[in-house]
């Protein structure tokens, strides 16, 4: 049974930084891509970031430039560098694995993920 536990949120003046952990259990990060998705109330759940087993990447546009993924396969850790924070990153942000070996390449897309963490809240005030 694969568990995720996010830790790392909370709130931070726009302009700040945080960063996220997800911490994997009953997973082997090293074979499998990994990546974080957020939702905001009221908003669908959207793509943020994702990372292959060979440590390729991918970001949404909206964080391209700000956010770095990046995971430590000895740790079976996954991580989400957040800088130059916008109140519009405010969301709940899940850690998102995939055990089934269907992503090669880094992965946007929702359905490539088969195992969720409960979510870690990132407010940033303006």
């Amino acid at each position: 049974q694969v568990q995720l536990v996010e830790s790392g949120g909370g709130s931070v003046q726009a302009g700040g930084s945080l960063r996220l952990s997800c911490a994997a259990s009953g997973y082997t990060s090293s074979r499998y891509c990994m990546g974080w998705f957020r939702q905001a109330p009221g908003k669908e759940r959207e793509a943020v970031a994702g990372i292959n087993s060979h440590g390729a990447t991918k970001y949404s546009d909206s964080v391209k430039g700000r956010f770095a993924i990046s995971k430590d396969n000895a740790k079976n850790t996954l991580y989400l560098q957040m800088n130059s924070l916008k109140p519009e990153d405010t969301a709940m942000y899940y850690c998102a694995a995939d055990s089934r070996g269907f992503c090669v390449f880094a992965s946007l897309i929702r359905n490539d993920y088969n195992n969720w963490g409960q979510g870690t809240q990132v407010t940033v005030s303006s």
